[in-house]
């Protein structure tokens, strides 16, 4: 499985458990520090623990290890490091506040396909 089949997988994760404002960004060309980045926020503290467990979970199902999981206890910021992409789990108020998306303006967007059912 490729990174952007496993990007595909991620975000789907992240819509099942109604992340907000699923957003992919491919970061090979302005950063060293992952492939892609995948950025997301929940509601509150339990919504954002769910959806990063989420993630995990399905990881553990394609057989790719999660090399990291920082912040999962305040579930304000939680980061998933997957080696060559890295999941941003926010709650809406740092979203909001660190705004990644424009931190890394240059990086283009990946397309995700999602299926709203909501």
């Amino acid at each position: 499985m490729d990174n952007k089949e496993i990007i595909q997988v991620i975000a789907r994760a992240c819509d099942d458990k109604r992340a907000e404002d699923i957003v992919a960004l491919n970061m090979q060309d302005v950063s060293l520090m992952a492939d892609y980045f995948l950025i997301c926020h929940g509601g509150n503290e339990r919504q954002v623990q769910a959806i990063a467990r989420a993630i995990k979970e399905s990881m553990d199902e394609t057989d790719i290890q999660v090399k990291r999981m920082e912040g999962f206890e305040q579930a304000r910021w939680i980061l998933v490091d997957l080696d060559d992409i890295v999941c941003h789990v926010f709650h809406k108020d740092e979203r909001h506040y660190y705004n990644l998306e424009r931190l890394w303006g240059d990086a283009s967007k990946v397309e995700l396909h999602l299926t709203d059912s909501r």
